[in-house]
C-alpha cells in the first residue's frame, strides 16, 4: 500500500468512530459475530452461498494506546474486503446515517484548485442554501425573513457539516446527520416504525432536492402553477439567490448530486444529479425576480442606509431641476441590499450631502424587486431632519 494510502486511511480513522463502522456493518449484511463491551466487536461477512469472505475485529476501547493504530487497520482490511479506496470507504460509512450533498464546480483548473475568494463566497452561500432549505422544510410558507421557524437554528449548528473535498475536480462536500434509526420493534400507541416522522435533516435535504430539481425546471421554462405555492416544490428566491451566488462566469456548469443515507427510505424525488450549465444559470435572475414578486409584493417601507453611488440623470424634463439615480445600501429584512431609486430637486440635494459626508440617509417608498433589483419607486419621501441637524450643527461649530 502506497504513503498516500496509508495517508487516506489515517486521516478516516481520525474521523470516524467505532460506532459509526458498526452501523455501517450492520447496514451491508455483515453479521456480528462476537462482542465485548467496550472492548471489542467481531464481524463477519458471507456470501449467499454460505462462502466466508471476511472478518473483521472492530476495536472499541478508545482509552488504549493501540487503538488508533488497531481502528486504521480495521478500515484497511474493509477497504480491501469491499475494493474500495479509503476515500470511498469513508464515504460509505458516514453515509449509512447521513445524507450526502455534493457541489461540483466545472471549471478550468490547472491543478484542481480554486482562489481563494471563491471558496469563501460558495461556502457562505452553500450555508445561505441550507438554511434557505430548513427554513422551508420546517415552514413551507415562511417568506424567509424575520425570526427563523422552530428547528433551523438547531440543524445549522448542530445536524449539518461540511466535509473533505473530492479529489480530481473541486467538490463541496455538505453532511447531513439524521441521526439513530427508530428501533425496529418500536409500536407505541399503534404507531409503527414506517409511520415515524422523518427526522428534520432528511426533511431539510429532500426539499433541497426537489428546490434544485424545481430551479432547473423552472430555468428552461416557466410554470406559473410554482408561484402559488412554490414551498410545496422546495423552492425559494433565497434558495435561488444561493445559486447565482456560487455562479461565475468562468463557471461551465453546477453539478449537484445526492447520496442518500442506506439506513433511511430514498425520498421521493427524482433526480440524482441536478446540472445547471451555463444556460440556466442566466435565468436564474429572472426565475428569482418572479419568485420575489410572489413573496415579497411591492409595499410601503422607510430604509435608512449610506448613499452608495449618485448617477446624474442628464434627460431630467426639468433643466432646473437636479435629478440623479441613487443607491442606497441598506439593510431590507435583515439582509444588507442595495435598493434604487430617481430623486430629484431639494432630495436630490439631500442625497448629495448625505453621500459627501458619508452620513446616514432616511427615505420613504413604495419598495419591490423589479429588473433584477430592488427599487424605490411611488411618491418617495426623504426625511431630511436629521442631516439638517447635523449640518446646521457643523456649520456652527465652525463658525465659532
Amino acid at each position: 500500500m502506497s504513503v498516500a494510502e496509508l495517508d487516506g486511511y489515517r486521516e478516516a480513522a481520525s474521523t470516524l468512530t467505532p460506532t459509526a463502522v458498526s452501523q455501517f456493518l450492520a447496514a451491508h449484511s455483515w453479521e456480528l459475530e462476537a462482542r465485548k463491551p467496550h472492548v471489542r466487536e467481531v464481524w463477519r461477512l458471507t456470501s449467499s452461498s454460505g462462502t466466508l469472505e471476511g472478518r473483521i475485529m472492530v476495536p472499541l476501547a478508545t482509552g488504549y494506546t493501540d487503538f488508533q493504530q488497531r481502528f486504521q487497520e480495521t478500515l484497511e482490511s474493509l477497504g480491501y474486503i469491499h475494493d474500495w479506496d479509503a476515500q470511498e470507504l469513508h464515504e460509505r460509512i458516514i453515509g449509512t446515517h447521513a445524507d450526502l450533498f455534493f457541489v461540483r464546480l466545472d471549471q478550468a483548473m490547472t491543478d484542481g484548485t480554486i482562489p481563494f475568494h471563491q471558496a469563501e463566497k460558495t461556502i457562505e452561500a452553500l450555508y445561505k442554501m441550507m438554511r434557505a432549505a430548513a427554513t422551508t422544510a420546517a415552514s413551507p410558507s415562511h417568506p424567509h425573513r424575520g425570526r427563523l421557524p422552530s428547528g433551523v437554528s438547531d440543524f445549522l449548528d448542530d445536524d449539518v457539516r461540511l466535509g473533505h473535498t473530492k479529489r480530481g475536480s473541486f467538490v463541496f462536500t455538505i453532511v447531513t446527520r439524521l441521526g439513530d434509526p427508530p428501533d425496529p420493534g418500536l409500536q407505541v400507541d399503534g404507531v409503527q416504525p414506517q409511520d415515524v416522522v422523518q427526522p428534520f435533516p432528511r426533511r431539510v435535504m429532500e426539499t433541497l432536492a426537489r428546490g434544485l430539481e424545481t430551479t432547473e425546471r423552472l430555468s428552461r421554462q416557466w410554470d406559473d402553477q410554482v408561484t402559488e405555492a412554490p414551498g410545496a416544490q422546495g423552492v425559494s428566491a433565497s434558495l435561488i439567490e444561493s445559486l447565482e451566488d456560487i455562479s461565475a462566469p468562468h463557471l461551465r456548469s453546477l453539478d449537484l448530486s445526492f447520496e442518500w443515507a442506506a439506513a433511511a427510505p430514498r425520498p421521493d424525488v427524482g433526480l440524482a444529479t441536478i446540472i445547471l450549465d451555463r444556460d440556466v444559470m442566466a435565468e436564474l435572475p429572472r426565475v428569482r425576480e418572479r419568485l420575489v414578486r410572489q413573496e415579497e409584493p411591492p409595499r410601503q417601507e422607510t430604509l435608512v442606509g449610506l448613499v452608495k453611488t449618485l448617477s446624474r440623470d442628464d434627460a431630467s424634463p426639468d433643466d432646473d431641476e437636479e435629478t440623479a439615480s441613487v443607491v442606497l445600501t441598506a439593510d431590507v429584512h435583515g439582509k444588507p441590499r442595495k435598493v434604487h431609486m430617481t430623486l430629484s430637486g431639494e432630495d436630490h440635494s439631500w442625497a448629495v450631502i448625505a453621500y459627501d459626508r458619508k452620513l446616514p440617509f432616511t427615505v420613504t417608498g413604495m419598495l419591490g424587486f423589479e429588473r433584477r433589483a430592488w427599487r424605490l419607486a411611488g411618491d418617495i419621501v426623504v426625511d431630511s431632519s436629521f442631516l439638517a441637524h447635523t449640518t446646521r450643527g457643523q456649520s456652527e461649530g465652525a463658525g465659532t
